[in-house]
């Protein structure tokens, strides 16, 4: 009689491909982002840099840069409070009660996640531009909404509104009706139980929606390009600024402002590193 033997293969032969893959795929996704991410931003200071430090020193601080940065600041400020107060909104009544017209709301609030920036922008122009029946009543007052701030904010803000929007429906789902429904039993009001139950426990998705909201808000270039009229000094933020610059073969120029921008993208993502962390053990 002929016995069979099967051999059977060691902890060591199982766990040593697994490790090997997960090396390669380490490496693969390391080396894919330094070739996406950090040679582009290595090389946008590089270039800014080209012409020395006074130079990079003078193109920040020219009249139209200033004015562009002074600009992308009054619209993020203007912008992410008014996203955030109303992604709130939305997201809690979405996040935490049943009401017709739900799933409608949803949809709306990815709208802008769908649409094109550029095709926002030509929807503001048709709607509130100076040929439409708003925009003429709004030009005889006196008011300018197009090729003005207003319409940069307008625009930005439709862009941007989804990014608070989603973080809360998310962080209230998660959460559950628990807490809120026991506070109610003993006897606190809606505002109480939003202020002292809701809020707080998802205090850290809606930072991290304000985050992402803020970023994209000074980083806007579609539909704010649109509406912007491109008027230096008047209408220009950094993202226009740095492409009128290139456009004018001020090479050295444009790079040293993008560099702005690139600067505030890693303090985003340096920002948003934090929250996912506080995040995690909150949860």
């Amino acid at each position: 009689m002929v016995s069979d033997f099967v051999s059977v293969p060691t902890k060591a032969q199982v766990v040593r491909p697994r490790v090997m893959a997960r090396v390669a795929l380490t490496i693969v996704a390391l080396g894919f982002l330094g070739v996406v991410v950090v040679v582009p931003v290595l090389a946008v200071f590089a270039k800014a840099l080209e012409d020395g430090v006074f130079a990079y020193l003078r193109a920040v601080i020219e009249a139209d840069a200033l004015s562009a940065m002074r600009l992308t600041l009054w619209i993020a400020l203007l912008v992410v409070p008014a996203n955030t107060a109303l992604g709130l909104a939305a997201g809690w009544a979405i996040g935490k009660f049943e009401f017709r017209g739900k799933t409608l709301l949803t949809s709306l609030i990815e709208i802008p996640f769908a649409v094109s920036p550029v095709i926002s922008g030509m929807l503001f122009v048709l709607a509130v531009g100076p040929r439409s029946v708003v925009g003429e009543r709004l030009l005889g007052s006196g008011i300018r909404i197009i090729f003005a701030w207003p319409g940069m904010a307008l625009a930005t803000a439709f862009v941007t509104f989804g990014y608070v929007a989603r973080q809360v429906i998310t962080a209230m789902e998660t959460t559950g009706r628990d807490k809120e429904e026991a506070a109610l039993v003993l006897g606190a009001n809606g505002w109480q139980t939003f202020w002292r139950v809701s809020l707080p426990s998802i205090r850290w998705g809606l930072l991290y929606g304000v985050i992402l909201c803020n970023a994209r808000a000074m980083g806007e270039f579609g539909g704010v390009s649109v509406v912007s009229g491109h008027v230096r000094g008047l209408t220009n933020t950094l993202p226009l600024y740095v492409e009128t610059l290139y456009d004018d073969y001020r090479f050295s120029a444009s790079f040293a402002v993008a560099s702005l921008l690139v600067f505030l993208a890693v303090v985003t993502l340096v920002a948003k590193v934090l929250v996912e962390r506080k995040i995690k053990v909150s949860s």
